[in-house]
């Protein structure tokens, strides 16, 4: 008698109910929570991260460690949804909705654990939100002063730009207003992050560092001319050499004749036929390549006085189109008038050693401006050239400066202020509570929960600038003070001078309303979209044998 074993493969990993599924979502959420809260605020410690590629970040910026840790579990990457929307739509505090969420999604475990049905929880949340984004409205105490000045943006983007980089945030505040004002267009509500730049030169100190307007790359111009004053500009994107032929060829030279002219064809089509003496009749004086340059051409180049620049980067290359009004052109020859570009000065100055070349297009107060002269239609662009020790230092002085920059856009959009440093927060614990006490059914405990959870962010700065044990007794004193009538601006003291808490409004720390109102928004949805998850179903790889994967070391000798 023969007996037959039938093995059966699964190919679906199935966790469902409270224990499998709900609760060990909100610990994979709770984890990915706790990893980016202690680099939340000014005192935020940083976060040494070696990604996929072995290459190495030291930051407390929140979208920058979730970008380059490898997140899996997939309610933890509904968080990271959650917050990589907020830095589209905001580009600052995306810490704010990953803390946020992830203490939502704690309390919540409890009101589970206790026998409340996600739904009622649900509902809770999405009552305080509507409630808590309500009041949030209310509590706006001012707004960007207009007509804009650089002192009234700087003092606007401080508190974001401090939670970078604390203690460099006058600095750097400075920096982006001024390179924000000096490609501000008419209509503020049109400013485009785009035109502001940053370019990172090692060596001296943040105080060194400045605004040039105009557009700077880290590299000298090719040819011999460095310096060229309103002048026509082309654009290639194909290599400026000699055509090469895609078949090898043999040559047989009989006689010293044809040695001295066996390349004179290949010059005479170079310099004579078309290509570079067109492109110098039609008036152009910069060239701009974003290829290879030979080294016939770039003879001629200098010969004819045209000054040429390497921009390997594409996105590069397409801003400086848009900056000096060109073309790129994928074929080497005369650029059309339509196609050719105008920039009022090319040069190359030396920052802290480094040569470095700026095209600019002079502005009224320039030596030189004619408010007469329409041969371009101007792009206004920045550049701040930052400057310090280590490449690492420069990545995250580079961070705080977009965050700078993507604030701008925010307000510019919506001017309007709420008091920072925990203030606004904790305001809104305290109402959204009294709300919830008034309700009635299950949903009640949803809402008290969604009002303790927003504690959360005064709570972090305070233990992150303080301590564990001190931090709790802060928060107890900022809960009196706001309980007192007027009490609306009291929040954290990250240097603890007096008893740990201070008025936001006196000290000039406010936050955006709008990007206040998205994290608390981005939040919430992120939290209600884990608690509604009741299964987890995982596929596995199918069976058979392994595909035969590339040794690592295969390109080594």
């Amino acid at each position: 008698m023969s007996l037959k074993i039938a093995y059966f493969h699964p190919t679906l990993q199935h966790l469902q109910g409270l224990e499998d599924a709900v609760l060990r979502n909100i610990q994979a959420v709770a984890e990915l929570s706790d990893l980016v809260r202690t680099s939340f605020g000014p005192n935020g410690r940083n976060k040494l991260i070696i990604n996929h590629l072995g290459k190495l970040f030291v930051t407390s910026d929140a979208a920058t460690i979730i970008r380059e840790i490898e997140v899996v579990h997939p309610a933890a990457k509904l968080l990271v949804m959650g917050s990589q929307a907020q830095e589209i739509e905001m580009g600052d505090a995306t810490n704010m909705v990953i803390i946020l969420a992830g203490e939502l999604l704690k309390k919540a475990e409890h009101l589970l654990i206790m026998g409340l049905h996600p739904s009622e929880i649900i509902k809770g949340y999405e009552l305080a939100c509507v409630k808590g984004l309500e009041e949030l409205e209310k509590l706006s105490t001012t707004s960007l002063a207009s007509p804009l000045t650089q002192s009234s943006l700087a003092l606007a983007l401080k508190p974001a730009i401090a939670s970078k980089q604390y203690g460099f945030e006058d600095t750097l505040a400075a920096l982006v207003a001024e390179a924000a004002l000096t490609v501000m267009p008419t209509n503020p509500k049109n400013f485009n992050v785009d035109n502001v730049r940053v370019v990172k030169i090692m060596g001296s100190s943040l105080a060194n560092s400045r605004v040039v307007r105009g557009m700077v790359f880290g590299r000298e111009p090719e040819g011999m001319i460095k310096r060229v004053k309103k002048a026509k500009v082309a654009v290639f994107t194909s290599g400026l050499d000699i055509a090469q032929t895609e078949t090898k060829g043999t040559v047989l030279i009989k006689n010293k004749d044809e040695m001295l002219n066996f390349t004179t064809g290949e010059e005479q089509h170079l310099e004579k036929a078309s290509i570079i003496q067109e492109i110098a009749d039609s008036g152009v004086k910069v060239v701009i390549a974003g290829s290879t340059v030979g080294e016939l051409a770039m003879h001629y180049f200098n010969r004819m006085n045209i000054a040429i620049l390497k921009v390997l980067s594409k996105f590069e290359l397409r801003r400086l189109c848009r900056v000096v009004n060109a073309t790129p052109l994928a074929r080497m020859g005369a650029p059309t008038p339509e196609e050719a570009g105008y920039v009022d000065v090319f040069e190359c100055i030396e920052v802290g050693g480094d040569r470095v070349t700026v095209l600019r297009q002079l502005v009224d107060g320039d030596e030189g401006f004619d408010p007469t002269d329409t041969s371009a239609e101007r792009t206004r662009t920045a550049t701040i050239v930052l400057r310090g020790a280590t490449a690492n230092n420069l990545d995250d002085l580079e961070r705080a400066v977009d965050d700078g920059v993507s604030v701008i856009k925010a307000l510019l959009k919506d001017g309007r202020l709420v008091p920072g440093a925990g203030a606004t927060e904790l305001e809104l614990a305290k109402r959204v509570d009294t709300y919830g006490s008034g309700l009635r059914g299950l949903s009640q405990h949803g809402v008290r929960r969604w009002a303790t959870a927003l504690e959360v962010v005064p709570r972090t700065l305070a233990e992150n600038a303080l301590g564990g044990a001190e931090g709790n007794e802060v928060v107890s004193r900022l809960w009196a003070k706001h309980e007192k009538e007027g009490g609306e601006a009291w929040g954290i003291d990250v240097e603890a001078e007096t008893d740990g808490t201070l008025n936001a409004s006196d000290y000039k720390i406010f936050d955006s309303l709008a990007a206040k109102s998205w994290a608390i928004r981005l939040a919430t949805e992120a939290a209600v979209s884990v608690l509604s998850v009741d299964s987890i179903i995982m596929s596995k790889p199918a069976g058979g044998p392994k595909i035969p994967q590339q040794a690592s070391n295969w390109d080594e000798d």
